[in-house]
């Protein structure tokens, strides 16, 4: 009888033990940092909420340093979905081989770059040769790679186009550089822009867009390949179900500059693969 109450108690110990272990599990959610930080947080905020709420568990928010560190994070298992751009994606999936990409936005099909000027004689990419130009950063699919990829394929190479090639960072950073002269010209993603310009943070009368990029894949959430297979389910259903008709719904959709989330899979950014291949990122 006392062994029996003591494996009873063992077994009850064991379950309050998996009950707490599972009320402690966090979905701790990062993301390229292609904006201040200021900026990524806002963002993330509601989505966060609705995500926990969805989901049925806490979800947190961990900001990285570099676009290296999303990479590295998610091969290591310390962060359970991130937001990548479409190069940054690629290069995760190389490492770890079984990240999942869950959902991209509608607009992630047809993705494009615009590259600014306040210069008032430059009118094109061609007015900016032996003038100064700005990428965001080098891991930066929209701010770096697509548009470096498609200056080569007109025949530009950027190191020898342009007198000089700095690396802002992010791309509010790039807009800025450009518009305070620090740079005569320079490239980030059409969202940023969008939003810059609808903010008021980017003065149009000065700083105007020169050429857009041919469209390509880009942005998507990803999740760790070791996650569980429930839960990654329930992630990219959350997404799914977000609906532009609700108004709740809709600021979190607005925050993340998207009409809708719709899925996705790793074969999409295979373009993206083989662009970096070419501009010799990609080993």
């Amino acid at each position: 009888m006392f062994k029996r109450t003591l494996a009873l108690a063992a077994g009850f110990a064991l379950c309050f033990s998996a009950v707490f272990a599972d009320a402690a599990e966090v979905l701790k959610v990062s993301a390229i940092p292609d904006e201040a930080p200021t900026e990524l947080l806002r963002k993330f905020k509601p989505l966060g909420a609705y995500l926990e709420q969805q989901l049925g568990m806490p979800v947190e928010f961990v900001p990285v340093a570099d676009y290296a560190a999303v990479v590295e994070a998610i091969a290591a298992d310390r962060i359970d979905l991130a937001w990548l751009g479409g190069f940054t994606f690629v290069q995760t999936r190389l490492k770890t081989g079984n990240a999942v990409p869950l959902v991209q936005r509608a607009e992630d099909e047809k993705f494009t770059s615009k590259i600014i000027s306040a210069d008032p004689a430059v009118q094109s990419l061609q007015d900016l040769k032996g003038k100064t130009f700005a990428f965001g950063s080098v891991s930066s699919t929209s701010g770096s790679l697509m548009p470096r990829y498609f200056m080569l394929q007109d025949g530009i190479k950027p190191e020898e186009f342009f007198s000089r090639i700095a690396y802002s960072g992010a791309h509010d950073a790039t807009a800025a550089w450009v518009q305070a002269g620090k740079a005569d010209g320079g490239v980030l993603n059409a969202s940023v822009w969008d939003k810059l310009v609808a903010a008021g943070k980017v003065d149009t009368d000065k700083v105007k867009v020169i050429a857009t990029t041919p469209p390509y894949f880009d942005y998507n959430w990803t999740v760790r390949g070791s996650l569980d297979a429930a839960l990654r389910d329930k992630i990219q259903a959350a997404f799914l179900a977000l609906d532009p008709g609700n108004p709740e719904h809709k600021a979190i959709l607005d925050l993340q500059a998207a009409s809708r989330f719709i899925a996705t899979k790793a074969e999409n950014y295979q373009g993206i693969e083989e662009a970096a291949r070419a501009a010799g990122l990609l080993k």
